[in-house]
């Protein structure tokens, strides 16, 4: 339930920092208090087997009134009511459920996706493969800085070593 609370309040959050509401202590003042606020709210309606189960009571709304919570948090955060009231959207409909946080401006918008746990999961996977082909490009990298072409191996042959340490590197060359 974590990242789902988190997510639907960063995106709040963000909305306040972007149009300057409060300082940047101010912000995470609202956003620290509505994280807790809204947990506490849907701990007992958060069911994972059943994510539609309690969808209405974990649904976050401002229908040209705020949110009590979200009134709550920023009231407590030192952030001006009416500025936050101007500031979000008139009609915003977040539904915060089991593995997915999705939202709608306006009562005929299209609903965005906030978090997917599924995207989230398919993310992650793609980051470590990044990082195990990111970790196996940098072995080949070190591979070949030791591995030294005939080239380099008859440029650091210099004319004080033994000679047939030349001759042993033309062999190989023409072989």
């Amino acid at each position: 339930m974590k990242r789902e609370v988190k997510s639907a309040v960063d995106f709040l959050s963000n909305i306040l920092k972007a149009a300057n509401l409060g300082n940047d202590q101010q912000i995470a003042s609202f956003n620290s208090t509505l994280q807790m606020l809204l947990t506490n709210k849907f701990e007992s309606h958060w069911f994972p087997e059943k994510p539609c189960k309690g969808s209405g009571y974990r649904c976050i709304r401002i229908n040209h009134n705020m949110d009590p919570l979200i009134m709550q948090a920023g009231v407590f955060s030192g952030l001006n009511k009416l500025r936050m009231c101007s500031t979000l959207p008139r009609e915003l409909t977040m539904w915060v459920d089991p593995e997915d946080v999705s939202y709608r401006i306006g009562e005929n918008g299209s609903i965005g996706i906030l978090y997917d746990a599924e995207s989230e999961s398919e993310l992650q996977q793609q980051t470590q493969e990044s990082s195990q082909s990111t970790h196996q490009q940098t072995d080949m990298d070190s591979i070949n800085k030791n591995y030294q072409s005939c080239k380099e191996q008859l440029m650091s042959v210099s004319k004080e070593n033994n000679i047939n340490q030349l001759k042993q590197l033309a062999a190989f060359v023409y072989s």
